[in-house]
């Protein structure tokens, strides 16, 4: 995976976002649909991890990949 400081920041509004969302608002993936089917396929990780839960709440400093393209949580509450 890339060094911490390489990866590219989303910010959201609240303070967590589902996996689902944040995959689409992070240009990840193109919808919602396809968030399921990439999720399900285990071609997801979140800090390292596969994740299977489409409704996830991702925090401020996770860290999404797919397809070897990461994108770290930026909470703008705080």
């Amino acid at each position: 995976m890339s060094a911490e400081g390489s990866v590219p920041e989303v910010p959201i509004r609240d303070e967590s976002i589902r996996l689902g969302q944040f995959l689409k608002l992070a240009n990840l993936i193109d919808s919602g649909a396809e968030a399921k089917g990439v999720i399900a396929d285990g071609e997801v990780s979140v800090n390292g991890e596969v994740e299977a839960r489409r409704g996830r709440q991702l925090l401020d400093g996770d860290v999404v990949e797919i397809g070897g393209v990461a994108a770290r949580v930026r909470s703008e509450q705080g």
